[in-house]
């Protein structure tokens, strides 16, 4: 009898996990909490978009789990990448707002880059994105052509975000002065900075968080816009000079776009790698339900920020496509551009 119970029980164990793993996303969900890690500080942009999104997206997913943000900075948005890679949960209870510019980091070389993108599960964007560079109103600079004869000092979180790459590119292809001071924690101490007379200009900043967190700079004239960054100028800023037609041949385009195609991944969200099918599709399917969601709308607008969004499957292959088209010596050359 004892040996029969024992069996019983050995498989009755060995069946648990199979049990588990066929739960369905709504029993798996309900009474759940699920974790939103935001790679930056708060206050600034990527942070406010995730925590709009945390407020709405639970009641569209199955079993309507609280969806609770919190902060883990650093890096220029590399440790939340490498962490959700690593250590996160893959079980779907976990994902993250990362900076538009970890998608691309292996490719263009950076060792602390320790993620496969191709192997993410990608979520969705909430914008594709249109950011700027803007020199202070007491620099003395007004002008792009101004910013390739005297020096600038620009503000960056680190080596792997827009505030470091974009004007870095603007320094090694087309004679930029910028002088980037690296390590603060988010756009909101850069922002900071600026104000104070730290530095003295943001070089990848997003328009529309511009627009929704200081229309009083826009106001009062506080800064002189210098370059817009993404495929195509934004309609609010048509005289605003567009970082592609500063190319002189067909690779230079090519380099430009595989640095500014992660514009059109603006404020991405991203779970890792391994997260069962079904609730990855249970995820992208909330998160693009969310950005219709009127109550979500009401607060966008009341923060007066920009949607369009970018589901997680057009992320996915946007990606898949750039890492298998793109040629290794362009490759090479944007990786080179950017330090």
């Amino acid at each position: 009898m004892r040996m029969a119970t024992s069996g019983l029980a050995a498989a009755l164990f060995a069946v648990a996990p199979v049990t588990g793993l066929a739960q369905s996303p709504e029993e798996f969900y309900r009474g759940k909490t699920v974790d939103l890690q935001i790679a930056y500080s708060s206050g600034g942009g990527y942070d406010q978009y995730a925590r709009l999104l945390a407020r709405h997206m639970g009641k569209h997913i199955p079993g309507n789990p609280r969806v609770v943000p919190h902060n883990m900075p650093g890096a220029g948005g590399m440790r939340a990448a490498n962490w959700l890679q690593s250590a996160a949960p893959k079980d779907g209870t976990v994902f993250g707002a990362t900076s538009r510019a970890m998608a691309f980091e292996p490719l263009l070389g950076n060792k602390s880059a320790m993620y496969d993108p191709t192997k993410i599960t990608w979520i969705g964007s909430a914008n594709d994105e249109v950011s700027v560079c803007m020199a202070w109103h007491t620099s003395g600079i007004r002008t792009f052509k101004e910013a390739q004869q005297r020096e600038l000092v620009v503000g960056s979180g680190g080596v792997a975000d827009d505030t470091y790459q974009f004007p870095a590119i603007l320094n090694n292809m087309y004679g930029a002065k910028f002088k980037i001071v690296s390590g603060y924690a988010g756009g909101n101490e850069i922002n900071i900075a600026m104000e104070r007379g730290e530095v003295h200009g943001r070089c990848g900043f997003p328009w529309s968080t511009v627009k929704a967190s200081h229309q009083h700079w826009i106001r009062d004239k506080s800064f002189n816009l210098l370059m817009q960054f993404s495929l195509a100028k934004h309609a609010d800023l048509p005289n605003v000079p567009l970082v592609m037609d500063l190319a002189r041949n067909e690779e230079e385009r090519q380099i430009l776009r595989l640095i500014f195609g992660r514009q059109v991944m603006g404020r991405p969200f991203v779970a890792p790698g391994g997260v069962p099918k079904d609730r990855a599709d249970a995820l992208r399917k909330a998160f693009m339900a969310t950005m219709t969601d009127k109550d979500f709308l009401a607060d966008i607008a009341r923060a007066q920020f920009e949607i369009t969004a970018v589901s997680g499957e057009q992320l996915e292959a946007m990606v898949l496509d750039i890492y298998r088209t793109t040629p290794p010596a362009v490759a090479d050359k944007a990786m080179a551009a950017v330090k």
